[in-house]
């Protein structure tokens, strides 16, 4: 299944969907309430103030640093499914529609899903019997950032994938100002 992974990969947001740039940066994993059997911790990028709740029960094999951004790549152990969470500096101040028409490798034709709004967009696209889902979030705090993650799984699977790439997706925001 590894070698499922790495083709999807080349179809994903990060690397064929949109283009990024590669910035320096730290990132950390705080762990929060172990809520249930995946084991779900907040992922944060402090220099852009990025948090997102993920499963880490799921994703336990780091691939390293995100192809951009700052942020890293997570895989499942069985190779089945990979989580690449990663910010960026928001230099050219696009807006989710503006990024998504200057940055979108494939025809919009080809995803299964968009939604485009004021301050995100969200995306999907089946290809191969895989299904891959990217978000990113547009915020002016921190000096204007882009906060995304891009998820990669089994289609077969999609049902039990539901309720996860939701609450990834809610999860993903701006790190709250410490006094509001």
């Amino acid at each position: 299944m590894r070698a499922l992974a790495k083709r999807t990969l080349s179809w994903g947001l990060g690397t064929v969907l949109v283009a990024g740039s590669v910035l320096s940066g730290a990132h950390a994993l705080v762990p929060s309430r172990q809520s249930d059997a995946l084991g779900w911790q907040t992922f944060i990028i402090p220099n852009f103030g990025t948090q997102v709740e993920y499963p880490a029960g799921i994703f336990e094999v780091s691939e390293g640093r995100a192809e951009q951004g700052v942020g890293e790549r997570l895989r499942s152990a069985d190779g089945r499914a990979v989580l690449t969470i990663y910010s960026r500096e928001n230099d050219t101040a696009d807006t989710p529609a503006s990024y998504l028409r200057n940055n979108l490798r494939l025809a919009r034709s080809a995803l299964d899903y968009e939604r485009v709004a004021p301050t995100f967009f969200a995306i999907s696209s089946v290809r191969q019997g895989v299904i891959f889902y990217s978000r990113c979030n547009f915020s002016s705090e921190m000096g204007g950032a882009v906060h995304c993650f891009d998820l990669i799984y089994p289609q077969r699977e999609q049902r039990a994938w539901d309720a996860i790439v939701t609450r990834i997706s809610r999860s993903l925001r701006p790190l709250e100002r410490a006094g509001m």
